[in-house]
C-alpha cells in the first residue's frame, strides 16, 4: 500500500511539474517576439527569485517547530492555525515547493536565458560570439540560483518559525480575498448540524 502511494504520488508530482514547465516555456515562447529585451530579463530575474523563495519556504517547513504555534493560536496570532496545518504535511509542502515549483523555475529560467541568448545575437549581429554568450549567461543564471538557494537554506533554517508564519499569514489573507474562509465555516457549520441531527435522532430511538 505504502509503495502504491508513493508511486502515484511521484507520478502525480511528475506529470504536474511536466504541464506546469511546458506551460510556462510556451508562453514565453510564444511572447518574447513582442517582448522587448528588457521586459525579459525582468521575468528571468523573477522566475529565479520566485525559485528562490519556495526554496525558502520548503526547507522552513521541514525545520520549523509546531509547539510555539499553538502558543500563538491560542492568542489568535494571524496565521498561527495556517502554520500549524503547514508543518504537519512538511513532506508534501516541501515537495511541492523544493521538487515542483524548484523544478519549474529552474526548466523555465533556462528556456527564458536560451531565447534571451538568441534575441542579443540577433539583435548585435553577433554570431561569432554566440558561444560565448550562451555559455556566460548559463552561467549567471546558474549563479544566481544556486547562490540565491545557499543564502535562502541558511536563512530558512535560522528563522524557520518566522517565516512558516509569514506563509500561513499570506495564505490566510489569500483565503480571505478569494472568500475561502467564508465557505470553509459554512462547510463546518453544515457538518456541525448534521452529526448534531443524527445524535439527536440516535437518542430519540
Amino acid at each position: 500500500m505504502l509503495l502504491l502511494f508513493l508511486t502515484r504520488r511521484v507520478f502525480g508530482v511528475g506529470l504536474l511539474t511536466f504541464f506546469l514547465s511546458v506551460a510556462f516555456s510556451a508562453f514565453f515562447r510564444l511572447t518574447r517576439a513582442v517582448v522587448p529585451f528588457w521586459i525579459s530579463t525582468g521575468v528571468l530575474l523573477f522566475v529565479v527569485l520566485l525559485g528562490i523563495i519556495f526554496d525558502i519556504v520548503g526547507t522552513a517547513v521541514t525545520a520549523a517547530q509546531e509547539a510555539p504555534f499553538h502558543a500563538m493560536a491560542s492568542d489568535r496570532v494571524t496565521g498561527a492555525r495556517t502554520a500549524i496545518a503547514l508543518v504537519r504535511n512538511a513532506d508534501r509542502v516541501a515537495s511541492f515547493c523544493n521538487d515542483v515549483i524548484g523544478d519549474i523555475c529552474g526548466t523555465v529560467s533556462g528556456a527564458i536565458g536560451s531565447a534571451l541568448v538568441i534575441d542579443l545575437v540577433l539583435h548585435y549581429e553577433a554570431y561569432r560570439f554566440e558561444d560565448l554568450i550562451s555559455i556566460v549567461m548559463v552561467g549567471l543564471v546558474a549563479a544566481m540560483t544556486v547562490g540565491g538557494k545557499a543564502w535562502g537554506k541558511a536563512f530558512a533554517i535560522q528563522e524557520a518559525n518566522f517565516i512558516i508564519l509569514q506563509v500561513g499569514r499570506a495564505l490566510e489573507k489569500g483565503k480571505r480575498l478569494l472568500g475561502l474562509e467564508e465557505n470553509n465555516r459554512n462547510n463546518r457549520s453544515y457538518k456541525s448540524n448534521k452529526s448534531n441531527k443524527k445524535k439527536r435522532g440516535s437518542r430519540k430511538k
